[in-house]
């Protein structure tokens, strides 16, 4: 019976929180697909956030390999700024690699997909695809997905005044995504089937403390959510057991979620302690930095030194280890380029990245002029506490690039 693999990621969902709604009953589909097969603590991309972590996973390489270091990167050897497309990569996915094999995958909802270009079977693209026509390959599925009133994302601008509209959108989002599965599923021949389910990162950004907080008024909206995407979970499963009954089954997360406390602009930190300034008063672009700037921020915690050198890479470590709010320690770990990538891209990545406590979310504006405020539209903040849940034993300890190798051998 030839191999059948079914790959389910919950983005953005930390392993705590799955287990503590799997044993709440809010996920009784979790539950019992833990108490059946191993849950693993997985090692997110550092910096944890999605277009690295993801693009780890589908490359299986290191970001030093594959060349993505964030959402945006500096164009090599300038001070612009690029988007990664998914044509930037320089390595294959497992898909292309699987497809060698003849083999066919139906890609749903992976970020960093955008726009799409052909891979051995069907992709539809995710965060961030701006148009659905260049988010769908072959185009030929494009129309049904129309018709089925099938969306990327939800409105972030709408969501950061209006709760209840984005839970709507959620919804509606998580219910095409179903759709979606449905019409893949016999549409197109596959040996991998993955779906992204990116609405719970959106959800614990912008709703984390409804979610810690039963008495807050959409408490239980946000539960409804989990549930959701729960029954979602568990029907996928319970048809692809009952059709490939020696298959295989992943899900996973790209990096975990907890409540912010506090933001801190690193560059306005920088400013302060002189290694950045401005050329006259204009803010918010690395064009606007003077010459005498030493060392500059991008989100989320990546540092470039210009000039690089190892004296200033070793104050920096000190000085930003030192950093303190109210009594708290700020940073968590600052790593030196070459301890965290590895690969023939590595010098395109910062010189430093900062990891902060969790609470503490670190942010490379270059608008604002003080270090510390208040949260000003999340509610929660990307961590590194992502999971990996199997139907057979994986492995301990595994970074997020390594999956990808566990699914290839599935297919010798």
């Amino acid at each position: 019976m030839p191999m059948k693999v079914l790959i389910l990621g919950l983005d953005g969902v930390p392993r705590g929180l799955l287990e503590r709604l799997a044993r709440a009953g809010v996920m009784p589909s979790f539950a019992r697909l833990i108490g059946e097969g191993t849950l693993h603590d997985l090692r997110a991309s550092i910096p944890e956030i999605s277009s690295v972590s993801w693009t780890s996973f589908m490359t299986g390489a290191n970001p030093g390999i594959h060349g993505v270091f964030g959402f945006t990167d500096l164009v090599p050897g300038t001070m612009r700024i690029r988007f990664p497309r998914f044509s930037d990569l320089e390595v294959p996915t497992f898909w292309d690699r699987l497809g060698r094999q003849g083999l066919r995958s139906v890609v749903l909802n992976q970020p960093s997909t955008y726009p799409v270009r052909p891979i051995p079977g069907a992709l539809v693209a995710g965060f961030v695809a701006l148009d659905l026509d260049r988010a769908v390959y072959p185009a030929r599925h494009l129309a049904r997905l129309e018709a089925m009133r099938y969306r990327v994302d939800v409105d972030s601008r709408r969501a950061q005044s209006d709760r209840t509209h984005l839970l709507e959108e959620l919804e509606a989002t998580l219910a095409a995504r179903e759709a979606a599965v449905d019409y893949f599923w016999t549409e197109e021949r596959w040996d991998v089937l993955e779906l992204v389910i990116t609405g719970t990162d959106r959800l614990q950004h912008f709703l984390w403390d409804a979610l810690e907080a039963a008495e807050h008024p959409l408490h239980e909206r946000v539960l409804a959510y989990y549930r959701a995407v729960d029954g979602l979970a568990g029907r996928l499963v319970e048809r692809f057991r009952a059709e490939h009954p020696a298959g295989r089954f992943f899900a996973l997360s790209d990096h975990g979620f907890t409540r912010v406390r506090q933001e801190v602009r690193l560059n306005a930190w920088l400013e302060a302690e002189g290694y950045l300034a401005f050329q006259g008063e204009e803010r918010g672009a690395l064009s606007a930095l003077a010459p005498s700037t030493r060392v500059f921020a991008l989100d989320p915690g990546r540092l470039y030194l210009r000039p690089a050198s190892e004296a200033l890479r070793t104050e920096l470590i000190e000085r930003l280890t030192a950093l303190g709010f109210g009594g708290e320690p700020v940073v968590r770990a600052v790593h030196r380029r070459e301890a965290i990538y590895h690969g023939p891209l590595a010098e395109r990545g910062p010189d430093l990245v900062v990891q902060a406590h969790d609470g503490f979310d670190l942010k490379g504006t270059l608008k604002a002029d003080s270090v510390f405020a208040a949260p000003a539209t999340m509610s929660g903040m990307h961590n590194s506490e992502a999971f990996l849940l199997a139907d057979h034993r994986v492995g301990d300890n595994l970074d997020i690039a390594e999956v990808a190798g566990h699914i290839e051998a599935l297919f010798p």
